[in-house]
């Protein structure tokens, strides 16, 4: 069992920044892919971003992609920093676990609760 905790959600101006975290605890922490979710109202789950289990590739959905950057550390973190956010990224952000990188949500095995992120315009 994986057990995962987001934080570092809020609410900022468009333009602005966050970063979130994900802690992870429970088995084997560098045994997982881990990656970034997210759910804005009225919306299908997306993927946003994703790191191997070594930290060594990363994945980016096209729409974040030049703004975010996904990492972890050898602890039990991941990271998604935020930049440039646009009123579009408004959501609940969710972290997720498994073996392999995927872009499909229904694939991962493991998830935190969610943080939520509102960028106003």
């Amino acid at each position: 069992q994986v057990q995962l905790v987001e934080s570092g959600g809020g609410l900022v101006q468009a333009g602005g920044s966050l970063r979130l975290s994900c802690e992870a605890s429970g088995r084997t922490f560098s045994s997982y892919a881990m990656g970034w979710f997210r759910r804005a109202p009225g919306k299908e789950r997306e993927f946003v971003s994703a790191i191997s289990r070594s930290g060594g590739s990363t994945y980016y959905a096209d729409s974040v992609k030049g703004r975010f950057t996904i990492s972890r550390d050898n602890a039990k973190n991941t990271y998604l920093q935020m930049n440039s956010l646009k009123p579009e990224d408004t959501a609940v952000y969710y972290c997720a676990a498994r073996l392999l990188v995927t872009v499909k949500a229904d694939d991962w095995r493991y998830w935190g609760q969610g943080t939520q992120v509102t960028v106003s315009s």
